[in-house]
């Protein structure tokens, strides 16, 4: 096999005056300036209908950006039907025109469409330039581009063929059509849930968040142009319970493709179990949920190392990460020092709209998002157990907007220290330095997730054992550094237990899971008798 390719696509960092900055904001203006009517796509045809929905940016609840039209159970079975009928002559392409499209649709999303995928990112979902950069650009692009080199690499694993016999693997894809309900919160994830199925010569029905849709509409523009032919990705946006009713009841449902809350991946799965007698094949289930991320220090962390990475960890895209930092684990003997620096950083911090690039914080997503967790922080207010360090206060009148937000709590099992909260607000417990051990089993049982975790320390002796210790506890771990930002192609991602099936997105394990191999064997010399040596007198 040959080895990865050794570059991420190069991040733009819109420093003001750049030539990058202005034609961002360009693009900005030019989606403001117009309102949108969002079809679905059905076997190529835009598809609209008299359920229209509102789009609104989460920091600017005055503006309309556009309308989507929703779907109805007639749709969910339309897009079945067209991924079922594009899938022969989609998978019997050859590889090399399969990747054509994806790596098309990189170049387009890197050229053509970047300031289009971010500013549609930043609009529709309130991430600033920077987010929106390194995700619906950088990520997606990467996506694209490592899933067609370990496409190649995978059809290069083949068996080995003696002397009148060859052999060899057959990646087919599974039989039967995906199923990809993606987030709100990455554009990157909404684009590569069903491309890289799709890509392993599956056809898909995708199933976006509906405050996703604005910025889904255009991963389908690029695949469009790139080529990708009618009936292989098919984008609905129907109801959820609905979908998964008719999807699940179908005889080739042939796999889940999901991120999302562990509450729903739970029932889903629970659905496809319900109905495994029915189907033809057994559905493979790749899902990455939730997460109570931690960040471990011990006593030797440097503290403006930890201080930095407590902020942007925990308050980058307004906490709404699965891998955001959310609970953290500070040592008494260093406690003062980080805390007098994390509130330092955080009278700088400036929460807005993200047309304002002075603000690291913007809007949460939407009133249920908001609601949510402005719960968790009254609850911490009169919680006798919790003091609110850092802001605590919210305001939903122009747009979702939060205050980052600082507990400390004295008790380690907490509400706030166990459950996902999925929004602005970190919490704090201060163990004493001699507790060190005591503090990893608390690292390790607290939460029932296990997908990101980081470690503070500068002792050698202390990361070895922690690793050790915490083997388990998730599953993209990082010495010195956020537990957030994992790189396609350098930090394959994902975790077990309640985080999901920890299929690594953006790696080849991923894609293996959207095929069904054949083993081939061809004899040019085939017996032609029925007796063997050992029966001869």
């Amino acid at each position: 096999m040959t080895q990865s390719i050794s570059y991420n696509e190069p991040l733009l960092h819109y420093a003001s005056g750049s030539h990058e900055r202005e034609m961002l904001q360009q693009a900005i203006q030019e989606l403001k300036g117009q309102v949108l009517e969002i079809p679905q796509l059905i076997d190529g045809k835009e598809i609209f209908s008299n359920d229209r929905h509102e789009i609104r940016p989460p920091h600017e609840l005055a503006h309309t950006l556009g309308y989507f039209h929703q779907g109805t159970s007639e749709h969910i079975q339309q897009a079945i039907l067209a991924a079922l009928k594009a899938k022969g002559n989609w998978m019997n392409k050859s590889i090399d025109e399969r990747c054509a499209v994806f790596s098309r649709a990189a170049e387009l999303l890197a050229t053509k469409y970047r300031f289009k995928i971010n500013a549609a990112t930043m609009l529709c979902q309130s991430k600033n330039a920077y987010q929106a950069e390194i995700d619906s650009a950088c990520e997606l692009i990467d996506f694209l581009r490592i899933h067609v080199h370990f496409y190649k690499e995978i059809n290069n694993i083949q068996p080995y063929s003696p002397e009148g016999i060859h052999n060899y693997s057959e990646y087919r894809p599974l039989e039967g059509f995906i199923l990809a309900i993606t987030p709100f919160n990455f554009t990157a994830i909404a684009g590569n849930l069903p491309t890289a199925p799709a890509l392993m010569g599956n056809t898909v029905v995708w199933k976006p968040a509906f405050s996703q849709i604005y910025s889904a509409w255009v991963i389908m523009q690029v695949l469009q142009e790139a080529g990708l032919p009618d009936g292989v990705i098919n984008l609905i946006y129907t109801d959820g319970s609905e979908t998964g009713e008719i999807v699940f009841a179908h005889p080739e449902f042939a796999g889940l493709h999901y991120t999302g809350s562990t509450q729903v991946f739970d029932h889903l799965w629970k659905s496809i179990s319900d109905n495994l007698p029915h189907y033809k094949s057994y559905p493979r289930i790749v899902g990455e949920t939730g997460g109570k991320d931690f960040v471990l220090a011990h006593p030797s962390a440097n503290v403006q190392a930890l201080s930095i990475a407590l902020i942007r960890g925990s308050y980058e895209f307004q906490g709404q990460k699965c891998s955001a930092a959310s609970r953290a684990y500070i040592p008494k003997s260093i406690w003062n020092q980080v805390r007098d620096r994390v509130l330092d950083i955080l009278t700088q911090v400036k929460t807005g709209s993200v047309e304002d690039f002075t603000c690291l914080v913007n809007a949460v997503i939407d009133e249920r998002a908001f609601d949510k967790i402005m719960s968790y922080i009254h609850f911490a207010q009169e919680s006798k157990d919790a003091i609110i360090l850092a802001g605590g206060t919210g305001n939903k009148e122009k747009g979702y907007f939060i205050q980052p937000t600082l507990v400390q709590v004295s008790d380690p099992m907490h509400r706030l220290m166990q459950e996902e909260i999925f929004g602005p607000v970190l919490t704090v417990y201060v163990y004493e330095d001699v507790a060190f051990e005591e503090t990893l089993q608390l690292v390790n049982t607290t939460s029932p997730y296990a997908l990101t975790g980081a470690l503070f320390a500068d002792d050698e002796q202390v990361i070895q054992e922690v690793l050790i210790k915490l083997r388990f506890a998730a599953g993209n771990f990082y010495i010195n550094d956020k537990p957030t930002g994992a790189v396609v192609n350098q930090q394959p991602f994902g975790g077990a237990r309640r985080s999901g099936t920890n299929d690594k997105a953006g790696s080849l394990l991923n894609l293996l899971r959207w095929t069904s191999p054949r083993s081939v064997k061809r004899n040019f010399e085939p017996p032609h008798h029925y007796d063997y040596p050992f029966m001869k007198l």
